[in-house]
């Protein structure tokens, strides 16, 4: 009877132990937290892209997985039809900020508005864990405004 007591109170002391490093820096699930609004980065001239920048940034997360994370954005075009959207990368600053540029090219046609939730377009990158050294900071900028998380 004793052993089973013993055995069943270390297994609880375990599992308390547990919660600590929910949220601790240990666990890669809290490498980058909720995003938040931020100023527009001003960069160098941008390489040659046709691609216009989204006009707005509702969203970003940066979500981790076994080698890395993955940055995921959705932005509100003024209209439907918006197309071949990608986040894309720039090179990390001096204080490891890693700005990304969400691009999209605007339909062909006119189109209508539609709803706001018709007008939203997601896209994503992924990240390895070397590609995350140094990095403190990632950054998703629209034409409007821009979202950051950080570490």
């Amino acid at each position: 009877m004793k052993r089973t007591v013993l055995a069943g109170l270390a297994a609880v002391l375990v599992l308390a132990g547990c919660g600590a490093i929910r949220d601790s820096r240990l666990n890669p699930f809290n490498w980058f937290g909720r995003s938040e609004a931020r100023e527009t980065v001003v960069l160098a001239a941008t390489p040659a892209d046709p691609r216009a920048l989204a006009p707005e940034i509702l969203a970003m997360s940066v979500e981790p997985f076994p080698g890395g994370a993955i940055v995921r954005a959705t932005a509100r075009t003024p209209t439907q039809g918006w197309w071949d959207a990608e986040l894309v990368a720039r090179e990390t600053d001096e204080n490891g900020v890693l700005v990304y540029e969400f691009r999209l090219f605007p339909p062909l046609a006119a189109t209508p508005a539609g709803t706001a939730q018709s007008r939203e377009v997601t896209a994503a990158a992924s990240i390895s864990d070397i590609g995350l050294q140094g990095v403190t900071e990632i950054v998703v900028q629209g034409e409007g405004n821009a979202r950051a998380s950080r570490r």
